[in-house]
């Protein structure tokens, strides 16, 4: 069964535009990677401040081919819209991070309607 991983990023709220305009943007390397299954971008409605990031995975051993690959090389500035030309990184939207790991052990489909 695959893998899930969500890194809850805590962004205050005069970064949630700017963190979501940064993710709408974003090269769209994570949907060509080996063993990729899905990402979501999940917006707090009340409660919290933080934003989940949630991505599925058909192993922990591709998650970590596209950490040491794609995305080292989009965080590092080696991606496409990393700034504004001045080779400055921009300010980071959230102020913290933290990725939890889980295995899909259970998982449902709606039924066709007939």
């Amino acid at each position: 069964m695959s893998i899930v991983k969500i890194n809850a990023l805590t962004v205050p709220a005069e970064q949630r535009e700017v963190l979501e305009q940064r993710f709408a943007s974003r090269a769209g390397a994570v949907e060509g990677s080996d063993g990729f299954e899905w990402f979501e971008l999940l917006r707090p409605v009340e409660g919290t401040d933080q934003y989940l990031v949630y991505t599925r995975w058909r192993s922990e051993e591709d998650f970590q081919a596209w950490m040491e690959g794609p995305m080292k090389a989009a965080h590092q500035g080696g991606g496409a819209g990393g700034g504004a030309g001045s080779g400055e990184r921009p300010k980071p939207a959230a102020s913290g991070s933290t990725v939890w790991s889980f295995e899909v052990v259970q998982q449902a489909a709606p039924k066709p309607r007939g």
